[in-house]
């Protein structure tokens, strides 16, 4: 059995359909009820105790503390209390979009487009639509992706390629690094075998090491590699 790289067997696990699912926001999380603290304060109602027994009894489990945070910020982005100047129906708050991470955008190009839903599409058809080395740095990474995900050996050798000469150098180096193994890469994208479990049982091994530092000999580490505790 081929061994395959790191650096490909990391890529496969990364990109393939087995991932963990992304965080679901819990009950405690004012996220779940902003909608309906927005639309209360637009209507006029600017008391946290009311609006924190409101979403409470539709099954926020957070605390006030975190309520009556959120509607000093409201309050902020309508000209602050005590501001005489401010007109008596002061416009409604609108609750904008987070701004774009760099991590967030890796991540969302990591991502299969059909998982993707319709705000996340449209931050991906701006990444798209990039120009320069941020453009180049988006083809690259979409292009290795598609070889990874959709096994195509043959289109390994144009994206090195494509690598070495984008005088990017995060990608360079990462081309430079498949080409040293680049018999296992190739064999990686063209065969249905893992070292995956493998891996696993090396990281077992290291934590039982870990584990017993200094408090054990090799006869009691053996006993627990071979018998699972």
């Amino acid at each position: 059995m081929p061994f395959l790289s790191e650096q490909c067997d990391y890529a496969l696990n990364f990109t393939g359909s087995a991932r963990q699912p992304r965080r679901q926001l819990s009950p405690t999380s004012l996220d779940l009820f902003k909608a309906h603290v927005l639309e209360r304060w637009n209507e006029g109602c600017r008391n946290a105790s009311q609006i924190f027994r409101e979403i409470k009894a539709k099954g926020f489990q957070g605390q006030y503390a975190t309520v009556a945070r959120y509607t000093r910020r409201l309050r902020v982005a309508q000209g602050g209390v005590g501001n005489t100047d401010r007109p008596d129906h002061p416009p409604p708050v609108v609750e904008t979009a987070k701004p774009l991470t760099p991590r967030g955008a890796a991540w969302l190009m990591m991502r299969h487009e059909e998982g993707l839903d319709d705000e996340e599409r449209r931050q991906l058809a701006q990444l798209n639509e990039q120009e320069g080395e941020m453009g180049q740095a988006i083809s690259l990474t979409r292009g290795f992706l598609e070889l990874v995900r959709q096994r195509q050996p043959e289109e390994l050798d144009t994206w090195l390629e494509r690598a070495a000469a984008s005088c990017l150098s995060a990608f360079e180096r990462f081309a430079r690094g498949l080409r040293d193994d680049y018999e296992a890469v190739k064999a990686g994208l063209t065969l249905p075998w893992s070292t995956g479990p493998v891996e696993g049982q090396i990281n077992r091994l290291k934590m039982l090491k870990r584990q017993m530092y200094g408090r054990a000999n090799i006869d009691l580490l053996k006993q627990r590699v071979v018998v699972r505790t």
